[in-house]
């Protein structure tokens, strides 16, 4: 096996590592409605099927927010992460915003919105309510009673209606000091029959996701079926072949974008039917329904959910999957295939932020970690590379005597190999072992929040952002902004020098194609990474510098792989 083989195998395998794993997740079945019963009495009486969650709206004129805030009366959301209000006419959650994550790194940047009313743009809002028969059900204008005029993590709101023949739906509202929102749903029956509810609860959303999916970030329709998470559908396909369904007992659904996320939650011990549905001029909706439940005169029913509306942010998704019962809710973040590595490598990253207080320091320091634990796959990556190159005449002479008979000079290498004690493809275990632990590190920055909007020094005010000083531009003196694949920014620059200085620091390849690859590769990294986020490319960077550091200290343990650098 010569040296074209070697990196032809290093490619392949690389790009099947990258490119062949992308996430596949079970395929979904959508089943038709069982009966459904209710014991009473020691027998099962089926009762009526009833509408499920109403199909998604249909567009509006969009008008100005804050007049549409105004026309209805509203009860105020105030918690530390959560701001906003409760629309009592139809009793959406429609108005919310994110008080400690700003739109931009602007100073005077307005807060991160999610929630938005009806009517608005980027319309955005969660609603609960039931279907059912024998009474007349509230609707998207039923106007609500609240007992407060503000819903505190100390204070919950009990919002009441009635429909003036018997029956009273009451919802009480609670929300705790970070995202979560739980609404216990009751219909109290004073009437003289019997009446059928069945609770639902909606998202529904103006257009899809402004952070497009990839093959390695998935943005949109998401959610946890019978215990597993399901990152599928996405909203092309919704448009393309409608709705989707799920029925499930526990987990969740909703839509995710890369740092924000909104989800209904079901009681995780209850069966709901959950879909994904798609309307008219790019309206979405996301829906689970509970089975209908006869109340007979002088009865209520409760049902408990809850609704997350907030920012992914690792430790608070993680406290509600572990402390609060939630199915899988960290998947929230598609960590994909690599979740038991790239986790680790993201506590590790928060840790030294926590202890350094610059997460572009903790990402060098995070680096020299790693380059520590590969130094010794390093040395002995540069052990096979210089005995690779001692041998390069014998396997020149071998090639030229065996010319014409290619498997006898593949048998001749391959005993030179044994008998120089030589693992040609051991030059390639330290890229293989990079490979997961770069793209572990990419899924980090890319989707963490805990990144977002985090400085470095000098002109890197955002560590998720690309580098904002560009070559085409002066670095900022002239007054444009290039397109994404021209914006070389000073990091790419370094990244580029830094590459060919490495492989300028090896020894020259003896093919000439080889000689090619290695002469341009540098510079078209420098523009393959040049929008990816800078905090990647700091990274990528120090490794960079101090792969030269070991390169250089390790030319002096083996003399003749430094002379056959030297070479070139």
């Amino acid at each position: 096996m010569d040296d074209k083989r070697n990196i032809l195998l290093a490619v392949i395998l690389t790009a099947g590592i990258l490119f062949g794993w992308p996430v596949i997740s079970g395929y979904f079945f959508p089943a038709a409605n069982p009966p459904v019963t209710k014991v009473q009495g020691g027998k099962e009486t089926p009762l009526p099927q009833t509408q499920t969650a109403p199909a998604a709206e249909s567009a509006q004129a969009i008008r100005d927010r804050a007049v549409v805030l105004r026309e209805s009366p509203r009860v105020a959301i105030d918690t530390p992460k959560l701001k906003g209000s409760i629309n009592l006419k139809g009793a959406r959650i429609d108005d919310i915003v994110l008080p400690t994550h700003k739109e931009t790194i602007a100073k005077d940047s307005p807060p991160v919105r999610l929630f938005s009313p009806s009517g608005t743009s980027d319309a955005y809002f969660a609603s609960f309510a039931w279907s059912g028969e024998g009474m007349k059900l509230p609707d998207a204008n039923s106007v609500w009673t609240a007992d407060r005029t503000t819903l505190t993590p100390a204070s919950p709101v009990t919002l009441r209606w009635d429909n003036g023949a018997g029956q009273r739906f009451v919802m009480k509202l609670s929300v705790d000091s970070d995202y979560m929102i739980t609404v216990a749903q009751t219909v109290e029956n004073a009437g003289s029959a019997g009446v059928v509810a069945r609770p639902y609860g909606l998202l529904s959303r103006t257009g899809p996701s402004k952070d497009h999916s990839t093959w390695t970030i998935h943005t949109g329709p998401v959610g946890v079926f019978n215990g597993a998470a399901n990152y599928s559908v996405d909203f092309k396909e919704l448009d393309e072949e409608g709705d989707k369904r799920f029925p499930t007992t526990g987990g969740w659904l909703g839509f995710t974008d890369l740092y924000w996320h909104a989800a209904l939650i079901p009681a995780q011990s209850l069966p709901v039917e959950a879909q994904f549905r798609s309307g008219a001029n790019q309206r979405y909706q996301a829906d689970m329904t509970y089975a209908p439940g006869a109340i007979a005169p002088g009865k209520s029913a409760t049902v408990t959910s809850r609704l997350f509306v907030g920012a992914k942010e690792t430790a608070v998704l993680e406290r509600y999957t572990d402390q609060e019962g939630v199915a899988l809710f960290d998947r929230a973040i598609d960590w994909g295939w690599f979740r038991w590595f790239e986790k680790p490598i993201f506590y590790l990253l928060d840790w030294l932020f926590k202890m350094i207080g610059n997460f572009g320091v903790a990402i060098i320091c995070l680096t020299f970690i790693v380059r520590g634990l590969m130094f010794p796959i390093a040395q002995r990556q540069f052990a096979s590379m210089a005995a690779m190159r001692a041998i390069q005449p014998k396997m020149k002479a071998l090639q030229e005597r065996y010319k014409d008979d290619k498997p006898k000079m593949q048998q001749e290498i391959m005993q030179l190999y044994k008998s120089e004690k030589v693992n040609p493809l051991a030059g390639c275990l330290p890229i293989f072992l990079q490979i997961p632990i770069f793209f572990a590190l990419y899924k980090v920055l890319m989707l963490t929040i805990e990144m977002r909007h985090q400085p470095f020094y000098l002109w890197i005010k955002d560590l998720s952002a690309p580098d904002p000083l560009h070559v085409l531009n002066l670095f900022g003196l002239l007054p444009f902004t290039p397109p994404s694949f021209l914006g070389i920014g000073i990091l790419a620059i370094i990244l580029g020098i830094t590459m060919w200085l490495q492989f300028k620091l090896n020894p020259a390849p003896m093919d000439d194609m080889q000689k090619q690859i290695f002469s341009i590769m540098p510079w078209m990294m420098m523009f393959v990474m040049a929008p990816f986020a800078a905090g990647l490319l700091i990274y990528w960077c120090t490794s960079n510098i101090l792969t030269i550091a070991q390169q250089w200290w390790l030319y002096r343990q083996h003399p003749v792989l430094s002379q056959a650098a030297a070479t070139k």
